[in-house]
């Protein structure tokens, strides 16, 4: 059988007999070099130079779900996730502190996230986290709208207008069946209180105060 001359991270993993997710942070981390082949592959000579046990041992444990990491920050802050009521701190965070560099993805699967355990334990030592969560909170359109004062067609213009764009889209379902779920933008809280500092072109004050049924003074913008 020929020998590999280039190796993707998951044939550099099995070569070395470690996680992929072990892996993954062995590079995040500096314990192995970066890619060298190409940009998204190893050769074969940095390969055998890893040091397999280091590598092993930069994640000797499991890594953490985004949900228990979610979970995690929401105890350092004093206020815990409790099963049946709402969410205090979400997965949705923890994606956000991702983007932000505060944590890194090891998982490759698009719909779940996984963290290094000791860099979680890091982030729930910063003294401004509670600013961060607060931040970094989801809001659907709705939820978006409200939080600004103005109505649901108001916003959407401001979404028309190119003013905001969602973080992220999740898949909200209603009801028990498949035929109800529906995918829903989602904005994070800080880009949506700094709308009315970044447009002062507007009247958000006479924004506010149209009544219902009545055009939003948006819909001619950008036409």
């Amino acid at each position: 059988m020929a020998r590999l001359t280039e190796y993707d991270e998951r044939q550099a993993a099995g070569r070395l007999r470690v996680a992929i997710t072990a892996f993954r942070w062995a590079v995040h981390a500096g314990i192995v070099p970066r890619a060298d082949a190409s940009k998204w592959t190893w050769s074969r000579a940095a390969v055998e130079a890893m040091d397999r046990d280091a590598v092993a041992a930069g994640l000797p444990g499991d890594p953490l779900s985004g949900r228990q990491a979610a979970d995690r920050i929401a105890e350092a802050l004093g206020t815990p996730n409790v099963p049946g009521e709402p969410t205090v701190v979400t997965a949705f965070v923890v994606r956000r502190f991702m983007a932000a560099g505060l944590l890194t993805e090891l998982s490759g699967n698009p719909d779940g996230s996984l963290v290094h355990p000791s860099q979680v334990a890091e982030v729930c030592t910063r003294a401004d986290l509670a600013e961060l969560v607060a931040a970094n909170a989801p809001l659907g359109p709705d939820q978006a709208a409200a939080r600004l004062g103005v109505r649901r067609t108001d916003w959407d213009h401001m979404v028309r207008l190119g003013w905001v764009t969602p973080a992220e889209w999740r898949e909200v379902q209603f009801g028990t069946s498949r035929a109800g779920a529906v995918d829903v933008p989602l904005y994070r809280a800080a880009e949506v209180d700094a709308l009315p500092a970044a447009h002062p072109e507007v009247d958000w004050s006479a924004l506010r105060a149209v009544g219902k049924g009545r055009r939003s003074p948006l819909a001619m913008l950008g036409r």
